[in-house]
This record gives structure tokens, C-alpha cells and sequence, in this order.
């Protein structure tokens, strides 16, 4: 009798394409200026991305499209979480600012767009041609998904 084994990938291997977008935008500054400029209705997704650890705690801002025709989800996901401190010291209010990334090993990201599903490369090298076009974004580009060591914050 043959057994079987499954591994942990098996189950996690999930099909997509990644961009990362490097803009001083806000998040709904930046799904508005898609819309209108890739013909795509982003929306807030109701729940942010969040991670609760002993140490940290980072909730990250998603926008959510899905295009029926061609059955693809696309997501808008924050790479960065602000987090202010405030501590007291000599009666004195002092404020520092604690910075998480989604995904450490790009930190220069801004954002990513992840497209689920079978796209075709001249299909993301397009979408990252008209990001480019919009004014106020300094670049987009592809991201190799298997060079990153973080990808399974990326699975959800």
C-alpha cells in the first residue's frame, strides 16, 4: 500500500502576481487614482490585515477588486503600519514613532498589488505601464513573489 504525504506548500501555493508601487500617497488617494486610471473599482476592504504578536501588534489597510470577466481578485495592501508611542519622563510627554513592514525585505515599497489567479505576464507588464502613467507614482515594477522571504503574509 502506498502512503502519501502532503506538505505545508502543498496547501499554500497559491497562484499570483505581485507589483510593488513606490508613491507618497495615501492608500485612498492611491485606489482612486487606479480606478480612474485602469478602469478598476478598488474598495476598502472592511477588515485590515492585522498581526498580533507579544511584541507588536500592525494592522495594514487592504482595498479589494474583483473582475468577474476574467477571474481575477486584486488586492491594495500598505507594506508600512505607524505606530506612536508616548512615554512620560520628567513630566514631559515624549512621542516616538514605531514603523512595521508587511514585508521587511522591501522596505522602499509602498505598496503592493497582488493579483490572484493565472495572469499573463504581458498582462501585469500593461497594468504596471498605466501605474506608471499616473503622476504621482514614482514607479511600479514586478516583484518576483519566490524571491521573498515573507511571502506567506501575503496568503490571505
Amino acid at each position: 500500500m502506498q502512503v502519501y504525504a502532503l506538505g505545508f506548500d502543498d496547501f499554500c501555493d497559491e497562484d499570483f502576481s505581485l507589483i510593488g508601487i513606490h508613491t507618497t500617497l495615501e492608500d485612498y488617494k492611491l485606489a482612486y487614482l487606479i480606478n480612474k486610471n485602469l478602469n478598476t473599482r478598488f474598495y476598502k476592504s472592511k477588515d485590515n490585515l492585522e498581526f498580533d504578536s507579544e511584541k507588536k501588534k500592525a494592522s495594514f489597510s487592504i482595498y479589494n477588486f474583483s473582475n468577474d470577466k476574467y477571474d481575477f481578485d486584486w488586492f491594495l495592501i500598505a507594506n508600512s503600519f505607524r505606530r506612536e508611542n508616548q512615554t512620560e519622563s520628567n513630566e514631559l510627554l515624549l512621542t516616538t514613532e514605531t514603523k512595521t513592514y508587511l514585508i521587511p525585505e522591501k522596505k522602499k515599497v509602498d505598496f503592493f498589488i497582488k493579483i490572484s489567479g493565472e495572469v499573463s505576464y504581458d498582462f501585469v507588464l500593461k497594468t504596471i505601464d498605466k501605474i506608471k502613467s499616473i503622476e504621482q507614482v514614482i514607479t511600479s515594477y514586478s516583484i518576483d513573489k519566490n524571491t521573498l522571504k515573507s511571502k506567506d503574509f501575503l496568503i490571505f
